[in-house]
């Protein structure tokens, strides 16, 4: 599947394979494979896949391993190696490192998995009307994660094609979408060396031509899932027999809306699914829901998500049910480091494409990439989040929602630059780990 023509040379071609392909998160087997291929054809000094390239236990949003499964025979079906599946096992994601010389440590995290959305098949949709469609009902690469594990490989080419000094590392990461992979990938030995990671995201109603040097602010995010369990009964000779989880859900919604915000930022909350009963004419015995809690910092998430538990308990309390809260998915806050960024800025202003840098900018959204970010900073290093602007028609996670392609080589030349001059002038060098300044927002999570 693989070519000699550099990636460089067909980054768009390469983006458009992993649109057709899209898979949810911890199921992106064929993804992963195709990664790989590409990898050993640019040719590293380690690889890891699977559960090596992560703290397997720390992993969050795990499905099940039937639908595991499933995705696994799917992409072997779809021609992926034997060799590789096997090495993956049950995980996905993977780490690439380049070892050309003792220090610094430099990392570049993308992720990898889609959305679980149907794509539109709409003719002036340009994925429909020229043939890169999403092959996989129900899933699509919706929010340019198919540009960034591209961005990743021409970045890894290109500083391996270079005389860069020191180690190198691309973290493929899994389930972004779900924020249930970036949690084991930090909490690995893998990002224990690291002083400097770089971060990546497209478009974000960035036009082409524009860069933001580093995302501050994003959202401490919880990703919840809610259960009532209660008893059925006949709903017209009997309703007083059962115990009513629809009840509890109803005085649920209404009660986790009224959760007072709180007074030291911006809170959020949403109840987005729910699913269960079974008949008009039977008292519900069991309720599933999703929902999620956002704050400005982690602690105002955890203070979101402790008040979220309390009234989901206290409304299924109230109509003799019982509940249980679980999370699902969780990424801290986390903010770009200046001196980092400005490395990104500096490459951005001598691009000739780029037209117009951002210093930085709020993110206001969550982003699991933050948990790799706070852990480099809490060990002294440096993080930056960069946002490489892309034309997108429509929002992110629509099903009309594609790139500018031209955006592609912009972000591997400027990323690549930013890389290679943070290793050469290495800012850290010399300064003592305690006097490194990291954000003060603490990880709670």
């Amino acid at each position: 599947m693989t070519t000699d023509t550099p990636i460089r040379d067909r980054l768009s071609e390469l983006r458009r394979e992993f649109h057709r392909y899209p898979e949810p998160a911890w199921r992106e087997f064929y993804t992963t494979c195709r990664l790989v291929e590409e990898i050993e054809a640019i040719g590293v000094d380690r690889l890891y896949l699977g559960r090596a390239a992560m703290n397997p236990t720390e992993r969050l949003a795990v499905p099940s391993p039937g639908d595991i499964a499933t995705w696994r025979d799917r992409a072997r079906e779809d021609g992926s190696r034997d060799d590789l599946l096997d090495a993956l096992g049950d995980c996905t994601g993977a780490i690439a490192v380049l070892d050309r010389g003792d220090e610094p440590t430099l990392a570049l995290r993308v992720d990898i998995d889609g959305l679980l959305r149907d794509e539109s098949t709409d003719e002036v949709h340009r994925p429909a009307a020229e043939g890169f469609h999403s092959r996989r009902d129900g899933v699509m690469h919706a929010c340019g994660h198919d540009a960034h594990m591209t961005i990743g490989l021409g970045v890894l080419e290109a500083v391996a094609e270079s005389d860069f000094s020191g180690t190198f590392k691309v973290f493929f990461q899994p389930a972004e979408e779900k924020a249930g992979g970036g949690r084991p990938m930090a909490k690995s030995e893998h990002i224990a060396d690291v002083d400097y990671l770089f971060a990546v995201h497209i478009g974000l109603d960035h036009p082409t031509g524009e860069v933001v040097a580093g995302m501050i602010e994003p959202l401490a995010v919880s990703n919840l899932g809610v259960t009532f369990r209660g008893e059925s009964s006949h709903a017209g000779l009997a309703p007083n027999e059962g115990r009513n989880a629809m009840q509890a859900l109803g005085t649920a919604i209404q009660n986790v809306y009224a959760i007072p915000r709180h007074a030291d930022g911006t809170t959020r909350v949403n109840l987005g699914r729910v699913e269960g009963g079974t008949a008009s004419n039977v008292t519900a015995e069991y309720i599933e829901a999703e929902a999620e809690v956002r704050g400005e910092t982690t602690a105002l998430m955890e203070y979101m998500k402790t008040e979220f538990e309390k009234t989901v308990r206290a409304a299924a309390d109230m109509h003799r049910c019982d509940a249980d809260v679980t999370v699902e998915g969780q990424a801290p806050r986390a903010d770009s480091d200046p001196v980092l960024a400005a490395f990104v800025g500096e490459a951005a202003r001598s691009h000739p494409a780029v037209d117009r840098v951002i210093d930085d900018t709020s993110f206001g959204a969550s982003e699991d990439g933050t948990y790799l970010m706070r852990a480099v900073q809490e060990h002294g290093g440096l993080a930056t989040y960069a946002i490489v602007g892309t034309d997108h028609p429509t929002g992110h996670h629509t099903a009309t929602f594609d790139i500018d392609e031209a955006t592609l080589p912009i972000a591997v030349e400027v990323l690549t630059d930013a890389i290679l001059t943070t290793a050469a002038r290495d800012p850290l060098d010399g300064i003592s780990g305690d006097s490194r300044t990291a954000t003060e927002e603490v990880d709670s999570t």
